[in-house]
C-alpha cells in the first residue's frame, strides 16, 4: 500500500479504522468466472473487448493503469503485456485471491471502487472500469474516485453492456415472420432498475449477482458531476456467427446493426 513512512517517535493522529469492503454477489461465482474467461477462446471478453480495448488505449510503456473492479485480472494483465504499470482493485475478497495468484508480480488491491486509500491523488495515466459499471450502485462516487487518482490529463475508460439494447429482463431477440428479420424488442429504456441476475437459469440454488440498469443520460449526468466529460464512444457488435439455416442471415445481419457493448472514454473537464 502507497503510504509515506513515518519518522521514528513522530507523533501522528492514529489513522481511522477502515472496514473491509462489504461481500459482493460475485464471490458466489469467483470460481465460474475464473474459470469461464480463462477456458473460454471465443468469449467476447477475448474476441471483442479486448482488442478494442488495447486498441483505443492505446497504451505507452510505463504508462500507470489502475483496472477498478478488475475482477480476477483478466484485463489488469492484458494491461501489463502491453507494456503498462498496471495495478487491479476489486471488492470481491475470492476475485482478487485469483487475480492475485494468476499475476502474483502484479499488486492486487481488495477495496472498494469508491474508496481507494492505496492510490494517491493525480497518480494514474489512465482509470478503466470493465464490464463491471452495471454492477455499481454508487457511480457518482466512484467516478468521483476516479477523477481524484487521474492525473490531470488522464483518461477514464469505461466499458459496459450496452445500456439501449441489453438490458436484464427488459430487452430480447425477437423474430419477424412476414419480413424474416431479427429485431431487438425493448420493454423500457429511461428508467433506472435493479435487477437480480440468475447466474444459471434452470439450475437449483443458482447464484445470483445484481445489476443496475441506467439510461446514457443517467451515465452523462453522473459523469459531469464527477467532473468528466465524454470525449470518445464507440459501439462494439458481436463477433459470432450463425450456422446455416433460414434465419441465418437475418441474424448475422442483427448482430452488425445492434451493438452489444458501449465504450466511453472520458477526461476531466
Amino acid at each position: 500500500m502507497a503510504y509515506i513512512p513515518k519518522k521514528k517517535n513522530e507523533h501522528t493522529t492514529p489513522a481511522p479504522v477502515r472496514k473491509a469492503p462489504p461481500q459482493t454477489s460475485w464471490g458466489s461465482v469467483a470460481d465460474w468466472y475464473d474459470t469461464y474467461l480463462e477456458v473460454t477462446p471465443d468469449s467476447y471478453q477475448a474476441m471483442v473487448i479486448a482488442p478494442n480495448l488495447l486498441r483505443v488505449l492505446a497504451l505507452q510503456k510505463g504508462e500507470r493503469v489502475l483496472d477498478v473492479a478488475c475482477g480476477q485480472g483478466y484485463f489488469t494483465r492484458s494491461f501489463v503485456e502491453a507494456g503498462a504499470l498496471a495495478e487491479g482493485t476489486d471488492i470481491s475478497r475470492e476475485l482478487i485471491t485469483r487475480a492475485k495468484k494468476r499475476s502474483p508480480k502484479i499488486p492486487f488491491y481488495n477495496t472498494s471502487a469508491h474508496q481507494l486509500q492505496f492510490a494517491k491523488d493525480a497518480s494514474y495515466d489512465v482509470v478503466t472500469i470493465i464490464l463491471a459499471i452495471q454492477n455499481i450502485e454508487n457511480i457518482v462516487e466512484v467516478f468521483a474516485e476516479a477523477r481524484r487518482v487521474l492525473k490531470p490529463t488522464g483518461r477514464l475508460v469505461v466499458v459496459m453492456n450496452h445500456p439501449a439494447f441489453r438490458i436484464p429482463k427488459r430487452t430480447s431477440w425477437g423474430w419477424d415472420d412476414v419480413g424474416k428479420i431479427q429485431f431487438r424488442r425493448t420493454d423500457g429504456y429511461l428508467s433506472a432498475a435493479t435487477i437480480s441476475i440468475d447466474m444459471h437459469p434452470g439450475k437449483m440454488n443458482s447464484p445470483k449477482t445484481i445489476s443496475y440498469h441506467r439510461s446514457l443520460q443517467d451515465f452523462f449526468k453522473a459523469l459531469s458531476k464527477s467532473g468528466f466529460a465524454v470525449t470518445k464512444l464507440e459501439e462494439w457488435i458481436s463477433h459470432k456467427k450463425s450456422e446455416k439455416g433460414p434465419k441465418q442471415i437475418a441474424e448475422d445481419t442483427a448482430r452488425k446493426e445492434i451493438p452489444l457493448f458501449l465504450m466511453m472514454e472520458c477526461r476531466a473537464m
